[in-house]
């Protein structure tokens, strides 16, 4: 990070850097909050950079600052950070202690988002006002430009660049949750300066020079030049640009509310322009920005709150009458709100969104941008209003959202299209895979949605002729000469002006738009609804294998007479493949179906027929059947066939351990200790009497079978040719061996604790039990020996 021009030594500095070699956190704030508040304006100007990289660290990621991304509740240090860096706390003092002065503060072009890096380093004027006015020409060249920004611009950014500076974790830590340090601030400074109620308060230090002015309200008669044209600034004359010593307190203050957001927006979600997004869609061009799930988690908390702000509108300002505007004043806040979401973010969060949809890992960690894009589809989630979740299910869409789903046609049709692309190559079988498809379905069957929608796509379909009629802005009342079937006329026009303004400005001009209700996405969602048959089949298999599993090793394998192979305990089945979990991707698959043909007008006849003819095609002996596979020199081989097979859960391998069955974890009800002082033993053992073992287990006679019961069974290894497996493993686990591990179970060491106890009571002494608990033991070999092959059958 460059430090600010010209900086004078500074023993405040040196000593403030040799203090955190030595001194904790709490004492380091609390001798910072007495030199912010005792040291003039001029000696923290000199400390100012450094501080803020202390805190957030370096923008390279060297410096890892005080990692509040790393910092949770449970750490001591966590309250000192909050309290030292919330909204009125006294790092903020320090900033606003700065911003009455003209210190300003160098950012290197470099670390600026991709697009406005380029904009800038070609000459052109970035979109953002925010970065107008402040580049800074060093003699050096035009590769080392730097932006000069005040004490309040250069805190937020540092803060906001904190979350995509790439860090090196500590191992076992990730910076993913919600409870951090940073997700709270970020939380706090949103209903700081973005309030849902009443105003931002104002800083504690007056900006006498006047480096901001006031907002004027935003003229009615606002027109496109034409489509794709990006939305002027929210203000006439933008805040930064024109100083005005007069100027409105109210406005005076919003200054920093649109910094913030500017800010925020720039930083997290402007790394894509719509012709890096068009590049994007070629599979081989690497994509230049790949978030992180703690990136869009912090993202989704800033549309939530964005939503809860907007929504924040007074009533009486909802109008949208022009002649309402003219004559009521309207706040800067109150119209900052009216316009935060479409002008300041919907642009570049869609294509973040659409950035995300085509790159992310097909795995569960999907459902943070899932999640992020469902909140923005949903502002009226986000009113304030107080609803049971019960009601809230099935609760129609108020008719009020059709112009918020009308300006933001792209984030229902065009990211539905592409979750479709997505969702039919992912397991559905997994439950989170299953869960985040139902949410998709169950969001857009909403009551009054999908009408909105279509009639969204009805106005973008309008032919362009009608845009040529198109008449001013200017209502008349009959009384005023017009008529009312003229004013519908201008409605409808307006409404299809704005629609297509929409799409090509976040689509481009020649965009080919593709109706999320027309033929051919019709069959993307019967495909779709296949595959959601196809995993319920799967999961419901999978499910009566596990339970039919389950209880056949329920009652006789506490005496030993259940399958001794350890595999039922520790098949490699995920957690997700457990029965309970199995049966909620069935519920969600269900529920799925039932959303989709709601949403779709599907009929329900004519899906009960796909279903079954879908399972009529597919008899019980083909869904034993693996996947596609060909026979390779160390086993077998998945062919390309083979892997969409276990995709769409068409077919699916056995899955078991087939490492040693001795090095097998140590479970829950193992004693850890005796596990491996039994696996020291047999080891011996086995080392020492296993060319004796394997003449024995090879005998043909009874005593073959005897020693193949009491040892490992070669026989038994025979199952796991229903997976990949190399032969060299399969030899090796093919050797007769004496595994003593089950005595290692607690289940074990309880019977034995019965027998012993019972022989007390019996007056047999521990010598006598042990004979004759080896002697049952014996006698139950000889009968399994004998009788196995019928006791299995049954």
């Amino acid at each position: 990070m460059a430090a600010p021009t010209l900086q004078q030594p500074s023993f405040l500095l040196a000593n403030l850097k040799a203090d955190t070699t030595t001194k904790p956190l709490l004492h380091r704030c609390q001798d910072l909050v007495k030199i912010i508040d005792d040291y003039p304006a001029k000696e923290l100007h000199a400390i100012f950079p450094w501080l803020v990289e202390t805190v957030f660290g370096s923008l390279d990621g060297i410096i890892a600052g005080w990692n509040l991304r790393l910092l949770h509740s449970r750490s001591h240090e966590y309250n000192i950070v909050l309290e030292f860096l919330k909204p009125s706390g006294p790092m903020m003092k320090l900033v606003y202690k700065l911003q009455a002065e003209e210190y300003k503060y160098e950012i290197p072009v470099n670390y600026l988002p991709g697009p406005v890096k380029a904009c800038i380093q070609e000459g052109v004027l970035p979109d953002c006002p925010l970065f107008h006015n402040k580049l800074q020409f060093p003699l050096s060249g035009v590769l080392t430009l730097n932006l000069a920004l005040n004490p309040f611009e250069f805190f937020m950014f540092n803060f906001a660049y904190c979350l995509i500076t790439p860090k090196s974790y500590p191992q076992g830590q990730q910076g993913s949750s919600t409870d951090s340090a940073y997700f709270v601030l970020v939380d706090t400074y949103l209903k700081y300066f973005l309030p849902s109620e009443g105003s931002v308060p104002p800083s504690p230090f007056s900006d006498s020079r006047g480096s901001v002015t006031a907002p004027s309200p935003r003229s009615s008669s606002v027109s496109f030049a034409g489509y794709g044209v990006h939305s002027p600034s929210l203000l006439k004359h933008h805040i930064f640009h024109q100083p005005s010593v007069n100027a409105d307190p109210a406005a005076q203050e919003i200054w920093r509310s649109e910094t913030l957001l500017q800010m925020f927006v720039e930083i997290w979600l402007h790394h894509y322009s719509l012709e890096m997004y068009q590049k994007l869609q070629s599979p081989q061009v690497k994509e230049p920005f790949s978030p992180t799930e703690e990136h869009v988690l912090v993202v989704r908390l800033l549309v939530k709150h964005l939503h809860a702000f907007s929504n924040s509108l007074k009533p009486e300002q909802l109008s949208s009458s022009p002649s309402a505007h003219s004559h009521t004043h309207t706040s800067p806040l109150e119209e900052f709100k009216r316009v935060v979401v479409q002008r300041f973010v919907q642009q570049k969060l869609y294509l973040f969104l659409q950035n995300c949809f085509g790159h992310w890992p097909l795995d569960a960690s999907f459902r943070a941008v899932l999640e992020t894009w469902l909140s923005y589809i949903q502002p009226w989630r986000y009113t304030g209003e107080k609803t049971n979740p019960q009601q809230d299910q099935n609760r129609t869409v108020p008719d009020k959202w059709e112009l918020f789903v009308q300006e933001n046609l792209l984030m229902y049709t065009k990211l539905f299209q592409v979750f479709l692309n997505r969702a039919v190559r992912t397991d559905l079988v997994n439950v989170k895979n299953a869960l985040m498809v139902f949410r998709v379905a169950k969001v857009f069957a909403q009551p009054n949605l999908a009408e909105m929608i279509q009639k969204g796509e009805q106005l973008f379909l309008e032919p362009e002729h009608v845009l040529h009629h198109r008449q001013p802005r200017g209502y008349l009342t009959p009384s005023q000469g017009g008529s009312y079937v003229s004013s519908k006329q201008r409605v409808v026009t307006d409404m299809v002006f704005r629609v297509k303004s929409h799409v090509y400005a976040l689509e481009g001009q020649d965009c080919q738009y593709k109706q999320m209700f027309g033929t051919e996405l019709r069959g993307a969602v019967m495909k779709l609804i296949q595959i959601i048959a196809q995993a319920r089949q799967t999961a419901k298999r999978i499910s009566d294998h596990s339970s039919m599993a389950t209880g056949n090793n329920s009652f006789m394998s506490w005496f030993g007479m259940g399958s001794s192979d350890l595999n039922n305990t520790f098949n490699g089945a995920e957690a997700e493949e457990s029965g309970e979990c199995l049966k909620k991707t069935h519920e969600f698959l269900d529920r799925a179906l039932e959303n989709l043909c709601q949403i779709f007008k599907l009929n329900q006849g004519q899906l009960n027929q796909l279903i079954s003819n879908l399972g009529s095609s597919q008899d019980d002996g083909n869904c034993k059947q693996l996947p596609d596979c060909i026979q390779g020199e160390n086993g077998l081989i998945l062919t390309d066939l083979g892997r969409k097979q276990i995709i769409s859960g068409l077919r699916r391998f056995d899955i078991r351990y087939q490492g040693d069955p001795e090095l097998q974890p140590i479970r829950s009800y193992e004693n850890a200790l005796l596990v491996r002082l039994l696996y020291r033993i047999s080891s011996l053992l086995n080392d020492r009497f296993g060319g004796h073992m394997n003449a024995l287990c090879s005998r043909p006679d009874f005593l073959g079978r005897l020693g193949r019961h009491y040892l490992a069974d070669p026989d038994s290894t025979t199952q796991l040719k229903q997976s990949p497996l190399s032969r060299r493993t399969l030899e090796r686990n093919r050797q007769p061996r004496l595994s003593l591990r089950p005595l290692a179970s607690y289940r074990t060491i309880l019977l034995l604790l019965i027998f012993y106890v019972l022989g007390a009571v019996l007056s047999f002494g521990p010598v006598s039990s042990t004979l004759l608990i080896l002697g049952g033991g014996f006698l139950l070999g000889l009968v399994m020996t004998l009788f196995g092959d019928k006791l299995k059958k049954h």
